[in-house]
């Protein structure tokens, strides 16, 4: 399964597929028991919807794109978490960021630094695969990392 975030920008917003919702109405989400997970990165605040609980507890494994910085919150409520970080060559993201044209450059060079700033280490047993390549590659990285990890069938 995989969990659509919950974010506070405009829905016609290019890229992901996430629910957009204003800040007051994220708050009130938040308030009503909605997210799982809720963390705030890049001027805007994120969630995960509570459904995941289900899924997890109905056996399904669940695909959630979080945040290095909530990762110590989202392992203690989720212990059997297993962590990829996709990792991304700044130029190539910069160039990625500047193409989808949500933010200003400015907006862009502090999240390049924010994403210096929250490398993880081998110590957190988080999984790393390049994502500086094209979609298809990562995503045939990504299936075979969860192939070897057990959660994917063949």
């Amino acid at each position: 399964m995989v969990a659509r975030r919950v974010i506070t920008r405009s829905p016609e917003a290019q890229g992901e597929a996430a629910q957009g919702v204003s800040p007051e109405q994220f708050e009130q989400m938040r308030a009503d028991g909605h997210f799982a997970m809720y963390w705030q990165a890049n001027a805007l605040a994120y969630g995960i919807p509570a459904q995941i609980d289900q899924w997890l507890q109905a056996g399904k494994h669940v695909l959630v794109n979080g945040s290095r910085a909530y990762l110590a919150q989202a392992r203690r409520r989720y212990p059997d978490l297993l962590a990829i970080r996709l990792e991304v060559n700044p130029t190539v993201l910069r160039q990625r960021l500047l193409a989808r044209g949500r933010e200003t450059p400015q907006a862009i060079e502090q999240r390049l630094q924010r994403s210096a700033e929250l490398q993880v280490t081998d110590a957190d047993n988080v999984h790393v695969l390049d994502n500086s390549q094209a979609l298809e590659q990562s995503v045939t990285s990504l299936f075979a990392l969860l192939r070897a990890e057990g959660l994917l069938q063949a």
